[in-house]
């Protein structure tokens, strides 16, 4: 696979839609007192206190509706724009392959430019992301992001969030917005 631009590899779910997606529909089906400071885990298992069963149902009665209503995250798709013609946007995500269409309706819809976009069906994108050659990752999940990281060698920048609390190894950097992501983006890779 030959490569032109620097290749980014970057999360659809948390990191370019917002974080709190999910919260309305957490409220409608199981309080509706539930705030997004209340996904302290990233399994929603130990959230909610529910089994795997359980939350497999939900996401499976919700998670069109709620993969077609998502927001974007504040300023990704302005970034993403800026970032179209300067670097290669690999988007890579655990979503199931028969969400594809709708995937690609959303990204069309919000205007979102990528060069790709690979539903993997699975938390594990290492492979995926060694296979694209992507230069760095962009990630909501914690584990996901330094094991990217210690793997294939790559920065990957984590979107803050109350589930991703932890210290951070060295070149897992922890953002706060898709406005200072760009900032730290143009000072590591203007030079390359």
């Amino acid at each position: 696979m030959q490569k032109s631009k620097i290749r980014f590899g970057i999360d659809i779910d948390g990191t370019v839609t917002c974080p709190t997606a999910l919260v309305p529909y957490l409220q409608k089906s199981f309080d509706p007192d539930f705030k997004y400071e209340d996904i302290t885990a990233y399994e929603l298992t130990t959230v909610l206190g529910i089994s795997n069963d359980e939350v497999a149902q939900w996401f499976k009665e919700n998670e069109r509706e709620l993969y077609i209503h998502s927001p974007v995250h504040k300023d990704a798709d302005k970034i993403l724009r800026q970032w179209s013609d300067q670097f290669e946007l690999y988007f890579i995500s655990a979503r199931h392959t028969l969400l594809t269409d709708i995937t690609f309706d959303w990204f069309n819809r919000h205007n979102i430019p990528y060069h790709h976009i690979e539903l993997t069906g699975s938390h594990n994108k290492i492979e995926v992301a060694r296979e694209l050659q992507v230069d760095a990752f962009f990630e909501d999940k914690l584990d996901n992001a330094i094991d990217i990281h210690n793997v294939l060698n790559i920065p990957v920048y984590l979107f803050d969030t109350p589930y991703n609390q932890s210290h951070l190894p060295k070149d897992v950097y922890r953002v706060y917005s898709w406005i200072e992501t760009n900032n730290i983006i143009q000072k590591h890779f203007n030079d390359k």
